[in-house]
């Protein structure tokens, strides 16, 4: 596997995935890897879930995936998060990500 830096882990039916989101940002964007995270920015402020739904919305969108194949599992309030996403394989992830 390349050196993407990616801590990913295989779910039942998909892959379990930390992220790091900066909201507030001026176009919502994959920013990199930080520590084993994928960095995203997104425009929303972290105002009632709204930064959450915009991740789903985004990353939905980007893997090319329905919005209820990807789920918050740990991080609601915070800035680091861990999705699980279904449907989906490692190599299909890393190359819609631009990681491959």
């Amino acid at each position: 596997m390349p050196g993407h830096g990616l801590n990913l882990n295989e779910a039942a039916g998909g892959i379990r995935l930390e992220v790091k989101v900066q909201p507030r940002s001026a176009k919502n964007m994959v920013n990199g890897v930080q520590e084993g995270r994928l960095k995203l920015k997104i425009t929303s402020p972290p105002v009632e879930g709204e930064a959450n739904k915009m991740l789903i919305d985004y990353l939905s969108r980007l893997l090319a995936l329905p919005k209820k194949n990807i789920s918050i599992i740990k991080g609601d309030t915070s800035s680091h998060k861990l999705l699980e996403i279904s449907g989906i394989t490692r190599e299909d992830l890393l190359s819609r990500l631009g990681l491959q």
